[in-house]
């Protein structure tokens, strides 16, 4: 069915195949007199099928019918899962106290069901050592295996090493 369907008036061919109100088959009918019949039961005549031969129309309460149909996209939308990608950057040479807190940074995420995207950053000399944030980022995905498990490998691109963790799920326990 289109984004807004075509009702009453709006209708323009010369005769429709009629639903009634209660879902029976009417039959093809000019449009006027689905119109009438339409008018009578205090109904809408509603184009529900505009690309058949003849359109199909049906007798029904539109503002009942979209209000369903805004109810039906509400529930599917509810029912969707939104993943988040947070990212926590490091540099190759890094303390071990800042090393502790950027790890809580990432367990926090993790435990709140989001993936992470850890990306260490390399300046001057540094980018002649990639083995060196491999090393570290190993050692982070080892350090929180429980809370997440890594979904893309570490890779070097330009100046920057990143590594995507995921959260691991319950069901598996």
């Amino acid at each position: 069915m289109s984004a807004e369907a075509r009702i009453n008036e709006r209708i323009r061919v010369p005769e429709v195949r009629l639903i009634g109100p209660e879902g029976e088959q009417v039959g093809v009918v000019r449009t006027d007199d689905a119109r009438k019949v339409a008018y009578e039961a205090d109904l809408d005549l509603v184009e529900v099928a505009p690309n058949a031969k003849p359109p199909v129309a049906k007798i029904m309460d539109y503002g009942k019918f979209k209000y369903e149909q805004a109810q039906k996209a509400r529930e599917s939308k509810k029912n969707q899962q939104q993943t988040v990608v947070k990212e926590q950057k490091l540099r190759p040479k890094i303390d071990d106290h800042d090393y502790e807190t950027k790890k809580g940074n990432v367990v926090r995420f993790l435990e709140k069901g989001s993936k992470v995207k850890v990306t260490i950053m390399f300046r001057g000399r540094e980018q002649s050592r990639p083995e060196l944030g491999f090393r570290l980022l190993e050692r982070l995905a080892n350090d929180v295996e429980e809370y997440g498990v890594v979904e893309a490998k570490p890779k070097q691109d330009g100046r920057n090493m990143t590594m995507v963790l995921g959260p691991v799920r319950k069901g598996k326990k």
